[in-house]
């Protein structure tokens, strides 16, 4: 999804428009094409450091989760380029959808672009997090029977879904309608005719939170596996600074979403519940169906609340490859060098986590992709005049 126009319906030529009028759609314009720049720009370098760290990395594990993150930065490229050159080109026709967009196919292709683009990334965020506990807690099942060829399957079936819930409102004859701002196409969650245009909203939403809501379970037991491993001293076990990168990243990537999606499937959900009751009422009294428009009325979304929400909604595909550019091994490395070198020589703590990380990127390097996810050094650890020697 990409940044979407404002309130207003736009300059007209037949009539006199006022300077703040005109001065709203300029910034409206400049918004969408910053958040547009800024998202490919992001999403491209976090998808080189990917690859790269795709090509160098030896260990099964970490190139399943390297495949679902390039997937996912990948989709949230495409999002903003697809979206954010519909949303620009709508802007520079004026918003006319009668004069360029007649019978509605712009409208179906743009609605369905953010509902693929928004709902991809909550699944693949879920995946990635399933995926991730499978390999901290079953590590030896991860690597005797989760093969690629199975993680590139479920990569499929993840955009698959997406896809088919993005394309269900045109094979069921529901079109995507024209939101009130006139900027972008979306649900039709106004005015419902009956069950069908408030159960494809309910379906967007309900999956949306059903992935948030796994992302959080798999990410809870993850954490708790390795935080269960470190205070039962594994210190000498390969793998362990890589399944921390990982995690912190997963958490970051559940934060964000939570953040940016959170209100706008709930708003979703909430509005379009409020509205089954009235909608099946309607089949049975005309009596309650005058008694329930009147109290739908009272109750339709405002444009500018759908908007602001839809708004934030756009920028969990900005913040997302930021967690893989800032939250990588290399960085948080110097981070906590950094804070080492604040505190002290007397902090410990963090001398021995630079060299847990140190032992395991040599190890890494030095091993090809073994059947267990976290292999220990046994009788042969690394002394610390090693470490000080190639440090």
């Amino acid at each position: 999804m990409s940044g979407n126009g404002s309130l207003e319906t736009g300059c007209r030529s037949e009539i006199r428009p006022s300077n703040n009028t005109c001065s709203q759609k300029e910034l409206s314009v400049t918004a969408s094409a910053i958040s547009m720049s800024v998202g490919i720009f992001s999403n491209s370098l976090a998808l080189f450091i990917l690859i790269k760290s795709y090509n160098r990395i030896r260990i099964k594990s970490k190139a399943s989760f390297l495949l679902f993150a390039s997937s996912l930065v990948i989709t949230d490229l495409l999002g903003h380029l697809i979206n954010g050159s519909l949303v620009l080109f709508v802007y520079s026709s004026h918003k006319k959808w009668e004069t360029f967009d007649p019978h509605r196919i712009v409208c179906s292709v743009f609605g369905a672009c953010m509902v693929f683009f928004g709902l991809s990334p909550l699944l693949l965020g879920s995946a990635m997090a399933v995926e991730r506990c499978i390999g901290v807690t079953r590590p030896i099942f991860h690597s005797t029977a989760l093969a690629s060829h199975h993680m590139k399957r479920l990569l499929g079936l993840t955009w698959l879904l997406a896809a088919l819930v993005a394309v269900l409102p045109v094979l069921l004859w529901r079109p995507y309608k024209v939101q009130r701002s006139r900027s972008w196409c979306f649900f039709h969650m106004e005015e419902p005719k009956d069950w069908l245009d408030v159960l494809l909203p309910l379906l967007f939403s309900m999956l949306g939170l059903l992935a948030l809501l796994l992302s959080i379970v798999c990410n809870t037991l993850t954490s708790c596996a390795l935080l269960q491993a470190r205070l039962r001293r594994k210190h000498h076990c390969r793998g362990t600074s890589y399944h921390i990168e990982m995690i912190c990243q997963l958490l970051a990537i559940m934060l964000v979403s939570c953040v940016c999606w959170g209100p706008l499937l709930k708003y979703t959900v909430i509005y379009t519940i409020s509205l089954i009751h009235s909608t099946l009422l309607i089949h049975y009294s005309s009596r309650i169906h005058l008694i329930m428009l009147s109290t739908r009325a009272k109750h339709e979304p405002t444009s500018f609340s759908l908007l602001m929400v839809v708004r934030m909604a756009t920028w969990n595909q900005i913040l997302d490859p930021w967690v893989y550019i800032l939250l990588r091994k290399a960085v948080l490395r110097k981070i906590f060098m950094l804070f080492h070198s604040c505190w002290g020589p007397k902090s410990h703590y963090l001398h021995r986590w630079q060299r847990s990380m140190l032992r395991s990127s040599m190890e890494t390097s030095n091993s090809g992709a073994g059947p267990s996810d976290c292999r220990c050094l046994g009788r042969f650890p690394l002394s610390d005049t090693t470490i000080k020697s190639i440090t």
